[in-house]
């Protein structure tokens, strides 16, 4: 045998035995490191699982959840007109946030608004934002956070229903998006924000997942924008009885449904926390669609469909504050006050004034938002959310119904004088209102040109 060959056998034998030679033993401090690293990873994955689905949940409750709870009560020259302004939100919206939305919600800038270090999502991807949520994608959290951002204006047009020109709409949307709903999730949730409890406001608002926000900003927008926009074209001498109520059922289930992502994904992790929100969240619901047939049985001697998903999303505004922070008994009186009080609004107040809160976003997500904005202060607890002190009342912290009724103000503020600024620049560059006889043809016909319903054989 030649010495080339020989040298050759020798390397061979010795890279297999290397390869089969057992790995060194880890140290009790290795074996420690490596268990954490692996719990650590199996956590990022079930929490973002859990956001990412949450996300989507909250996107159906857009469309098709609202789209359909809301174009079924409208008149059926009006259907797609309806559901093309929630669905128009979903695009806008979007490109929005991607281009300075985030950035001016969640970076750091000053207490009213953030800065523009996430311009056009710089920056935002895969390693988490420690400042929101540790366990999870940045990417993540910037996507299930313009989900909330999606529906908070599509809200709004549950108010002045039936009348309002689509390019104006899509005007007005983007305005309000910048002008209110920016700010509002800044100074609530932001680094640096002006009522964020997470950074260490000097006055803290405790808003888990959009009460103040979400509720309360679209709620005031939505009465300023009836009283601006004035009524429908005959309303309330002519008959504008829901087109199909059975869309509308099917909307508010879905609603429901998709709320779960809304208030149990804001845990942003697959914790116990969120099984507690999303408690909260089916429990107050419950209530407040029993609360509502109740009061319409007492009333009229009748329990409607209508009322029974009226109060359940009711309910559902009203706990999104206080999900993350209230025991499931107060969460089912939260919702129950929350039918109860939004009825009262819908059926017997706003008759009472005469304005045309067409679909009643008024009546139930902004007198819904501010029931639980306040009942936060009453009912939250540090047992359910884990705060080092105390939280709410129960907690012996009465001073926090004060803090709540601070932030409610500032929402109402923000969105009542960012509504009116809205409208004014709108109405100046497109004009907001349909003509009468656009209104008597319908918007199906005259904006897209098309009908929801085609009975021709």
């Amino acid at each position: 045998m030649s010495f080339p060959r020989i040298v050759v056998g020798v390397l061979l034998l010795a890279s297999l035995l290397m390869a089969q030679a057992p790995p060194a033993p880890m140290t009790a401090d290795q074996e420690i490191a490596a268990l954490k690293a692996s719990v650590k990873a199996a956590q990022s994955a079930g929490d973002n699982a859990w956001v990412l689905t949450s996300s989507a949940l909250v996107l159906l409750m857009t469309g098709p959840g609202l789209a359909l709870f809301y174009c079924g009560l409208v008149r059926k020259k009006n259907v797609l007109g309806t559901m093309m302004q929630s669905f128009a939100m979903m695009a806008l919206i979007t490109v929005l946030w991607a281009v300075c939305g985030y950035s001016l919600s969640f970076s750091e800038g000053n207490p009213f608004i953030g800065g523009l270090n996430y311009l056009f999502l710089n920056g935002v991807g895969a390693e988490p934002n420690t400042d929101y949520a540790p366990t999870i994608p940045h990417q993540t959290f910037m996507i299930y956070q313009l989900m909330f951002a999606i529906i908070t204006p599509a809200l709004i047009t549950g108010a002045f229903a039936e009348r309002v020109r689509f390019g104006a709409l899509l005007l007005f949307s983007a305005l309000w998006a910048l002008i209110v709903y920016f700010p509002a999730a800044h100074m609530v949730w932001g680094k640096g924000g002006l009522l964020a409890v997470a950074f260490g406001s000097k006055t803290p608002v405790y808003d888990f997942a959009g009460g103040t926000v979400v509720h309360i900003t679209s709620g005031f927008s939505a009465l300023v924008t009836a009283l601006y926009l004035g009524k429908r074209n005959g309303y309330p001498s002519e008959p504008m009885k829901p087109h199909n109520l059975v869309l509308s059922f099917t909307g508010a289930c879905l609603l429901w449904f998709g709320w779960f992502g809304f208030n149990a994904g804001s845990a942003l992790a697959a914790s116990g926390l969120a099984t507690s929100a999303f408690v909260a969240t089916h429990f107050a619901s419950a209530a407040g669609a029993l609360a509502w047939m109740a009061a319409e049985r007492i009333r009229s001697g009748k329990a409607s469909a209508l009322g029974a998903i009226s109060g359940s999303v009711a309910g559902l505004a009203t706990i999104t504050q206080a999900s993350g922070f209230v025991a499931p008994f107060p969460a089912l009186l939260i919702g129950a006050m929350g039918g109860f009080i939004c009825f009262l609004m819908v059926i017997i107040i706003k008759s009472k004034f005469g304005y045309d809160d067409s679909l009643d976003a008024f009546g139930v997500h902004g007198v819904g938002g501010v029931i639980g904005c306040m009942m936060t202060g009453v009912f939250g607890s540090r047992l359910i959310n884990g705060q080092a002190g105390p939280l709410g009342l129960v907690d012996g912290n009465p001073g926090q119904i004060l803090n709540q009724g601070i932030g409610a103000l500032t929402g109402i503020a923000l969105a009542v004088v960012g509504t009116l600024i809205c409208l004014k620049v709108t109405d100046m560059v497109l004009g907001m209102r349909m003509k009468p006889y656009e209104e008597t043809a319908g918007m199906d016909l005259n904006i897209h040109g098309e009908e929801g319903y085609n009975f021709e054989s």
